[in-house]
C-alpha cells in the first residue's frame, strides 16, 4: 500500500510537486481555492513508530499539524480503517517513542479524523471494515508537531486492496477540512480520556455522538501506570485547551479508581464519568 499515490492519482484532489524536500523525497502540494491554508504531501521511508526527527531544518516545510497514514495490524486481524494518538504508558518502548512520554496532539484533528471515517458510504468491497477510534499507544513520542495516525488494518489482504488505500487517502483529506470548521466553530468540549479497553467503545460514542473531542486516552490496564508528570504531558501535549477529565467508571476497576481520583483532582479539571454525557 502506498498511499502517496493513492493521493497523487486522486479523482477528487489534485497535488503539483514543489521544489521542497522531506526525507529526500519531493514534496506535493495540494491544489486548493477553497482555502488559504497550505497542505502538503510528504513520504519517508522511516518506520513511522520509530521516527524521531522530522528533519524540518533541513526543509523549507514548518507544518502546524500532521497526519500520518500508516498500516495498522492487530492480533484480531479484523478489516479496519483506525484513527488514534500516540504515546507510550509504561517503560515498553517496542514500537518506538520513549518510556511514559507522548506525542503532541489535537483533540480537535483526532475527532475530525474519526468523524472523516464515520462519513464515508463504504463501498460494496468493504463494508465488513470497521471504523475504529484505538486508545493512545506506541511511538513516536519526541516529534514537535502535533499528530495523529490514520490507518487501515489490518493484515497484506486489506493493505493490497485499491478501494481501501483510495478510501484512507480521500479521509485524510477530508479530515483536513473538518478539523478546519472544528476550529472555527470553537463548540467541542476538550477532554482526555482514561479506562476502558483498547477500541475504547464508550469513548467512541462520546465522540461520535456528543460534542466532545478527545486527545489522550489511556486503557484501563495501564491506569496504574499514571503518575502526576504523565497526566500533566495530557494536559500540555494538547494543542487545545482541556476542559475535562472522563472518567469510563464501569471500565476501570475499584483499584484503579483508588489511585486514579486522587490524582486527577490534583488539577484545577472537572472529572466526570462517560455516562453524565
Amino acid at each position: 500500500m502506498n498511499i502517496r499515490d493513492k493521493f497523487l492519482n486522486s479523482k477528487v484532489y489534485d497535488f503539483d510537486e514543489t521544489n521542497f524536500m522531506w526525507h529526500e523525497n519531493p514534496i506535493f502540494k495540494l491544489k486548493a481555492e477553497f482555502t488559504e491554508n497550505e497542505v502538503f504531501l510528504g513520504l519517508t521511508k522511516d518506520p513511522l513508530i520509530f521516527l524521531n526527527d522530522l528533519k524540518l531544518d533541513k526543509s523549507e516545510l514548518n507544518p502546524d499539524l500532521l497526519i500520518f497514514a500508516s498500516r495498522h495490524t492487530s492480533k484480531t486481524a479484523r478489516p479496519a480503517f483506525l484513527v488514534h494518538t500516540t504515546g507510550n504508558w509504561s517503560e515498553n518502548v517496542d514500537f518506538g517513542g520513549d518510556p511514559q512520554d507522548l506525542s503532541k496532539t489535537s483533540a480537535l484533528l483526532h475527532r475530525a479524523g474519526f468523524f472523516s471515517l464515520i462519513e464515508q458510504e463504504l463501498p460494496p468491497q468493504l463494508t465488513d471494515f470497521s471504523l475504529d477510534i484505538e486508545v493512545t499507544h506506541h511511538g513516536p513520542t519526541q516529534l514537535e508537531k502535533p499528530l495523529i495516525f490514520m490507518e487501515l488494518g489490518s493484515r497484506k489482504e486489506e493493505w493490497i486492496i485499491d478501494n481501501a488505500g483510495e478510501l484512507l487517502a480521500k479521509v485524510i483529506s477530508k479530515t483536513i477540512f473538518k478539523y478546519l470548521e472544528f476550529a472555527e466553530n470553537k463548540s467541542e468540549l476538550i477532554c482526555l480520556g482514561f479506562g476502558g479497553t483498547h477500541y475504547a467503545p464508550n469513548f467512541h460514542r462520546l465522540i461520535r455522538d456528543k460534542n466532545v473531542a478527545m486527545s489522550f486516552i489511556c486503557p484501563k490496564y495501564y491506569v496504574q501506570q499514571l503518575d502526576k508528570d504523565l497526566v500533566e504531558k495530557m494536559v500540555d501535549n494538547t494543542l487545545e485547551k482541556v476542559d475535562y477529565f472522563i472518567v469510563d467508571w464501569k471500565g476501570t476497576n475499584s483499584n484503579d479508581k483508588k489511585h486514579l481520583i486522587p490524582l486527577l483532582e490534583e488539577f484545577e479539571i472537572p472529572i466526570k464519568k462517560t455516562k453524565e454525557f
